[in-house]
């Protein structure tokens, strides 16, 4: 299980890790062994919650695809282990910024205070710029 919250996990069976060959520097082992991580969670297919799904889904982000399936691919490790936890980990990071809410602003208003001191800078600015006119004999 990925736990992501106290309420909410998500089975090990509904990922799909796909080894890939990393990008980059490496030397010969990058040839060789393929370390990188393709991430693949379906959030259509998933067991959570349809309100959760719905927030997933409308959330902007370029990592999840139109279909619903979340992609996320990890090759900051040079171990496939690393990698696979990294992917877990940003992969829990994506569900938790996608399902938070956002408290709703209460409109408030200026203090008389600080209206009346917005209107005496710029009184004050205008007479500054009307000094340096050309004078007028």
């Amino acid at each position: 299980m990925l736990k992501i919250s106290e309420n909410m996990s998500i089975p090990l069976s509904e990922l799909q890790y796909k080894a890939i060959r990393a990008q980059g520097a490496g030397g010969q082992n990058v040839n060789k062994v393929s370390t990188a991580v393709h991430l693949r969670f379906s959030v259509k297919d998933s067991t959570i919650l349809e309100t959760y799904k719905e927030k997933i889904l409308s959330f902007k982000d370029h990592r999840i695809s139109k279909d619903g399936v979340i992609v996320i691919k990890a090759q900051n490790h040079r171990s496939r282990e690393k990698n696979i936890e990294d992917a877990n980990n940003r992969l829990i990071d994506l569900i938790k910024k996608a399902i938070v809410t956002k408290k709703k602003r209460r409109e408030t208003r200026p203090k008389r205070s600080s209206v009346t001191k917005r209107l005496d800078t710029k009184t004050k600015h205008g007479h500054v710029k009307k000094m340096r006119k050309k004078v007028d004999y």
